[in-house]
């Protein structure tokens, strides 16, 4: 008997030794990627997709309770507040209805080494048409063999790149037969959690020619992500393709109420004390299930509109139901058809397509009335040299035209008595590229030494403190011939030819050539690029929309005087760039930073140079110097202290996720450091006031509270280095701050 144990031991032993372990089978399918990789063995594939997403809860997973709230729960004599009864109404809903419902059909094409969705059907719960923002949401990768592996919009390092076992540990688990091919089961996980991510999950990999058959990939932090993916063998091409992709978001580490597809889901902490309140929305999730079929391998593709990884059709929002009846995998269920029925209700009773609408007129400053959209930014407004600024102003929409549109404004300063007016108009010359060439005139007034890119849109703030105190203008009536187009892939472009008169509202004369110049001609070529390498775009039927801003994006902007063009006064250049990165994290903290340079070259007016955008009131107490802070604005720095002829910014900041204090009181806070280094050449050819430059360097670091209450909180910077001021109160700056939150 001993002698038989022993004997099966060894054989035991024997078949575990001559089978490879878990990193050489990892090896090996890293070293084979080429060959299993569609995206690099085949010449072109095509393979179609159903996709079905919900947001939901599993009504069995809720208790349905209805409780008591009381004051004092754990006193001698509690209060009663009110029934609760939440939880009970919530099973209630959630056993009739989803959250949210909405279905796509899709065709992959990659060829020429691109790979591109066009939707060919969009239905989405309570629109008559879809949220294209939400369709072209990327929830994880196509393939699991990238260098990096897509989750959420966080890469992670990938279980199958090429430094995988530097950053995973694998263990096999067992053996599988997958779609009648034997596989090895292998866990894998991230050894160091800042290098791999925090990726998790299992790989079947084909023992024979070492592909993934199957593969689980999930994290774990204040959401629980998981994404897995299935894949079906074609003989006759030695590959595996996707065959379903279900991907899921639950409830994780978080004690944070979060926005996912539009939707707010609310979260208790995973470790939350006994007494702690556990709510039935906890049981919320978002199902994404994806069904692929009719592979094509190595046909001839042709790939339009290569600038986008993604395109919807006209066609594809006005699928009828005989269309959804022949894609779908499986006819709806009775909850599906009633989520969509009362999503068609609660969005008509709500008038949700016109709140979405008016939000995203109301995000760039307009409401829209009827083909006119109402300009906000020129209602009213407030600086030193008009006094009350009070206008009208605005553009035409598409219910005007999609192809011609007309803008302009009219305002009046009570100081200064003058009126100040724009005309323009524009013809569109694509939807794909967004093209349009328009023409101006303007005459108005523009704060002098201020920088800006033509590719930024104009922001709209309800309050804007910083014109109230500038003192600094120059009128400008300027004619203006523009192209605006998205023509190169991944960028927004502006071309254009000004020809402006210039008299400054301020002491001021510039010296060229022996001559004094208290106003002159300027006729300006320029052209403003803003390219966003990383992002994703889904062509629409109307435009091009940015579904995942990525970082950096990088921002260029030439302009040259034409010397020998009209009556052109001065000759020089400009080269402005700006580099700005961002990175949110799924707790709510944000990393952001902006680096900003400028370089001006020539015979330039102190007008057309930069001032590095300084927001400090030129006060003699602190309390007197107390306003709004501006975005990226110099909050230490006082008006017309420096100017430069070329320069160098950055600015870092880092958010916290927002603290509950009280109930209503729920700040974040936001620590801020920035500094710029500058010079100036050619100074003797200013004339008319005192100011310094930054050869030295001016640096300021601070503290936001922001949001405190309803939208309002505080934040205070302090100045140091060479440019501080001899009193310490001068090098102190208190600020108010204000962030608009619709909740829509």
């Amino acid at each position: 008997m001993k002698r038989f144990a022993l004997t099966a031991f060894l054989f035991l032993a024997s078949i575990c030794r001559a089978q490879p372990v878990a990193s050489d089978i990892i090896r090996q399918a890293i070293e084979k990627k080429g060959a299993n990789n569609p995206e690099a063995s085949l010449r072109s594939f095509r393979i179609s997709a159903y996709n079905k997403l919900l947001i939901t809860a599993n009504p069995d997973s809720i208790a349905g309770r209805i409780d008591s709230v009381f004051i004092g729960k754990h006193t001698p004599r509690p209060i009663f507040v009110r029934i609760d009864s939440s939880d009970f109404h919530f099973k209630n809903y959630i056993t009739k209805y989803h959250l949210f419902e909405s279905e796509k059909t899709s065709r992959y094409e990659f060829a020429e080494n691109r790979l591109k969705e066009t939707i060919t059907g969009a239905k989405m719960g309570g629109f008559s048409q879809p949220v294209y923002e939400i369709m072209g949401v990327k929830l994880h990768s196509f393939t699991v063999y990238d260098k990096r592996y897509e989750l959420l919009t966080t890469k992670y390092i990938s279980p199958l790149g090429e430094d995988a076992l530097e950053n995973y540990s694998f263990e096999r688990v067992a053996m599988e037969t997958v779609d009648g091919r034997t596989t090895a089961k292998i866990a894998f996980k991230a050894k160091r959690k800042f290098r791999g991510g925090g990726l998790f999950g299992v790989l079947w990999i084909d023992l024979e020619n070492f592909a993934v058959a199957k593969a689980e990939m999930g994290s774990l932090g204040v959401l629980s992500v998981k994404a897995i993916h299935s894949f079906i063998f074609y003989p006759q091409s030695g590959i595996w393709m996707p065959s379903e992709t279900v991907f899921k978001i639950a409830k994780g580490r978080s004690d944070s109420n979060i926005n996912i597809l539009g939707t707010t889901l609310e979260f208790d902490p995973e470790n939350e004390r006994i007494d702690r309140k556990r709510y039935a929305s906890d049981k919320s999730y978002v199902l994404s299930q994806t069904w692929f079929s009719n592979a094509e391998f190595n046909i001839p593709i042709e790939i339009r509109h290569i600038a986008v990884s993604s395109e919807i059709t006209k066609a594809a929002v006005n699928r009828d139901e005989a269309f959804w009846n022949a894609h779908r995998i499986e006819p709806l269920s009775p909850r599906d058809e009633r989520t969509y029925l009362g999503l068609d209700s609660i969005s008509r009773s709500e008038k949700i397509e016109s709140r979405l609408r008016l939000a995203r007129k109301f995000l760039n400053g307009y409401i829209p009335i009827g083909s006119f959209d109402l300009g906000l930014r020129y209602l009213a407004a407030i600086n030193n040299h008009e006094g009350f600024r009070l206008g009208l102003g605005g553009m035409t929409n598409d219910k005007f035209s999609e192809k011609y549109r007309l803008n302009g404004y009219a305002a009046y300063g009570t100081k200064d008595g003058r009126w100040k007016y724009s005309l323009g108009a524009a013809v569109r010359l694509g939807n794909y590229t967004g093209s349009w060439i328009g023409a101006s005139f303007t005459d108005d007034l523009q704060e002098i030494a201020s920088t800006r890119f033509e590719t930024d849109r104009r922001p709209f703030r309800i309050y804007d403190a910083r014109p109230i105190n500038i003192t600094t203008f120059y009128n400008h009536k300027t004619w203006r011939g523009y192209i605006e187009t998205r023509i190169i892939p991944k960028t927004e472009s502006v071309w254009q030819l000004t020809y402006s008169h210039i008299e400054p509202r301020f002491n001021y004369s510039f010296n060229y050539r022996g001559k004094s110049y208290e106003e002159f001609n300027l006729t300006l070529a320029s052209v403003g690029i803003q390219w966003n390498p990383f992002s994703s775009y889904l062509q629409t039927p109307d435009s091009r929309i940015e579904t995942e801003k990525r970082f950096p994006k990088f921002t260029f902007q030439f302009t040259q005087a034409m010397p020998k063009f009209t009556d052109n006064d001065f000759s020089f250049g400009k080269v402005d760039a700006r580099i700005d990165y961002e990175k949110p994290f799924l707790d709510g903290q944000k990393f952001s930073a902006l680096l900003q340079g400028g370089w001006a070259y020539g015979n330039v007016p102190l007008t057309h140079l930069y001032s590095m955008t300084p927001n400090n009131p030129v006060k003699d107490h602190i309390q007197q110097r107390i306003t709004f802070s501006g975005k990226n604005s110099f909050e230490t720095m006082f008006y017309n202290e420096f100017f430069t002829s070329r320069y160098a910014m950055l600015q870092l900041k880092h958010s916290s996720p927002r603290v509950t204090i009280v109930k209503k009181v729920r700040p974040f806070f936001t620590v801020v450091t920035r500094g710029a280094f500058g010079s100036m050449e050619n100074r003797e050819q200013h004339s008319g006031f005192d100011y310094k430059t930054l050869d030295k360097g001016f640096f300021e670091s601070g503290l936001e509270v922001n949001q405190i209450y309803s939208g309002l909180g505080i934040s205070g910077f302090y100045r140091y280095g060479t440019y501080s001021m001899p009193d310490l109160e001068d090098n102190i700056a208190i600020k108010l701050t204000f962030t608009l939150n619709l909740g829509i």
